[in-house]
Parts: C-alpha cells; sequence; structure tokens
C-alpha cells in the first residue's frame, strides 16, 4: 500500500461509525487493514512482505525502484478503497502533459487587437485537443473511456500587458484497450495539426507515463479474495476495473504475477474535502484479508501438488 497522501487538511475525528482524516480512506484504512492481516500469518504459513510505498499520488517513485529489485514474489495485494465487496484487477493508464503555447508578440492590454492572446489561443486550443482525444466514444462504459482532463493553467506576466505563453497542464487516462505511446503519436499530429490552423508556437512535453493493465480474472489470487469475502460476508464480490491509474499497473506489468487491489474504504471518498472510512468496513476488511491469506496458502499448495 501507499503511505503518501494527496495535500489538504481534514480535521481528525471520529463521528458514528466514520474515522475522519486526510488518507482515511486513500489509502491509510487499506494499508493499515494489509498490515494486521500479515501480523496473523502463522509461522510456515507462507512469507508475507509488508510494503509501504510512497508517491503514489505522484509519480510512483516508490513502487518504479521496488520492481527493480529482484524478489522470487508469487502474488501481489495493493491496498486501495475498493469497498469490501468489490476486487480491481484494472486500472487505466496514464499520461501527464505540458502543453506550452507561443504567440510572435504581446501589446498593451488596451491594445489587445496588436498581438494575439497566448491565454485565449490556449483555451481556444486545449479545447480542440481534448475534444478531438475524446472523440468517437459512444457507448463505452467510464472504465473504458480515454479521458483528457485540465489539471492547471498559468500564463501572463502583468495585468496590463496581453500574455505572449501559457502552459497548460493535461491528465489524460488510458483503457485497457489502448496504449501509451498510441495516445501520444495522436497528440503529436494533433497539436502540429491545430498548431498550423491556429497559426501559434506549441510545444508539448510528457511530464508522467504509466501503461494501463488489467490482472488475469482467474488466477488463484481472485478465487483466494471471492472465498475470503463470502467468508465473512456471505456475498459475492464483483471485480471492477476503475478509472484510475495505481501502482499496480507498474508491478503488474513488470512482474508478470497475479494482482489485485483491494481494501476497505469508499473510493469516493478519496481526495475530498471531508474524507472518512467506515469503522465497520474497516475492521470487516482485516477479517477478509485474513481469511483471503488462508484461502491463497490452500491454493497455492494445491497448484504445487
Amino acid at each position: 500500500g501507499h503511505m503518501d497522501v494527496v495535500p489538504g487538511k481534514v480535521k481528525v475525528r471520529t463521528e458514528g461509525d466514520s474515522l475522519y482524516g486526510r488518507g482515511a480512506s486513500d489509502a491509510k484504512a487499506p494499508l493499515m487493514a494489509m498490515l494486521f492481516a500479515a501480523a496473523s500469518i502463522e509461522k510456515n504459513q507462507g512469507t508475507v512482505i509488508f510494503v509501504g510505498a510512497v508517491d503514489e499520488e505522484g509519480n510512483a517513485i516508490g513502487i518504479k525502484n521496488i520492481v527493480k529489485k529482484e524478489m522470487n514474489i508469487d502474488y501481489a495485494v495493493f491496498g486501495e478503497p475498493s469497498g469490501i465487496k468489490q476486487v480491481t484487477i484494472a486500472y487505466k493508464g496514464r499520461l501527464a502533459i505540458n502543453l506550452k503555447i507561443s504567440v510572435p508578440d504581446s501589446s498593451h492590454a488596451s491594445a489587445p487587437w496588436l498581438s494575439k492572446n497566448a491565454i485565449e489561443e490556449s483555451i481556444i486550443f486545449v479545447k480542440e485537443l481534448k475534444e478531438k482525444l475524446e472523440a468517437d466514444q459512444d457507448g463505452k462504459t467510464k472504465s473504458m473511456l480515454l479521458t483528457a482532463t485540465i489539471t492547471e493553467i498559468k500564463g501572463g506576466t502583468s495585468h496590463n500587458i496581453t500574455p505572449k505563453e501559457c502552459e497548460t497542464l493535461f491528465d489524460i487516462r488510458i483503457p485497457v484497450d489502448m496504449n501509451c505511446k498510441t495516445i501520444e503519436q495522436k497528440i503529436a499530429t494533433l497539436v502540429k495539426e491545430i498548431s498550423q490552423n491556429r497559426e501559434v508556437e506549441a510545444f508539448y512535453s510528457i511530464l508522467d507515463e504509466t501503461e494501463p493493465f488489467e490482472a488475469p480474472h482467474n488466477s488463484a489470487l481472485v478465487r483466494a479474495f471471492t472465498l475470503g469475502i463470502i467468508q465473512v460476508v456471505k456475498s459475492r464480490p464483483t471485480l471492477v476495473r476503475k478509472t484510475g491509474t495505481g501502482d499496480m499497473n507498474v508491478l503488474g506489468s513488470q512482474w508478470k504475477i497475479p494482482v489485485v487491489t483491494y481494501g476497505p474504504g469508499d473510493p469516493h471518498e478519496a481526495h475530498t474535502i471531508d474524507e472518512k472510512v467506515s469503522i465497520e468496513e474497516y475492521l470487516k476488511g482485516i477479517e477478509i484479508l485474513k481469511a483471503t491469506l488462508q484461502h491463497l496458502k490452500r491454493l497455492h499448495d494445491k497448484k504445487r501438488q
């Protein structure tokens, strides 16, 4: 699981069945649930390695360093809020793109007709780029949509000078039936095309790149979670594809082992201004993880016979 959280403070408190705090759902509850479950393993019942990774909310430096190591690992479970009745088997990929628009000159704000305005040109440019990247997706589910989200914009030097440059940051999420290289090529083509049409200079750089990933649906790990969830809450889990991107993308594509992402907590609470987790769900999550580890050991031994 990951120890880092997104910026922002949430007053730590309990109200009824809810525990509030930044990272309560994403991902302190899943992280600690896994720690308590791992601590329950008795001798000769297999080896569990607990990892508290950093920078999951950034560029995944923690997990990228872990996968560089030579480790004989059979399975991996990532702690993220999925809800205790859902097991995540797929995440979208991610491209973080910085787009810089430049115009030939600037002018006094009282005579805007003398030059193009880089901010105004950026607004037109990014709108067209976003629309073309997201085109032709009618009928697709949210987990299979490519999305291009504008997350930052900066430009201008003074209140009375038209801006000569403007930068925009895109967060692009890529579904599992696409890949980063194809989308990068499409971006390159569109940036060239739009810049020529608008008669502005446009440059883009890739700040982060993570391929989409989908884990096997029929692995011993998925079966173990199914049995563990049925044992504790008397309900079969749902396998889900998420619209975000996680550390599972990196390890799953590098190590080629069965992986899933699981944890107590409502994923819609993540990154919110009043983030919380259900205490009852958190405690049940621990019991599910304990049961899952027991089932996984049995299934693993059976497979080796």
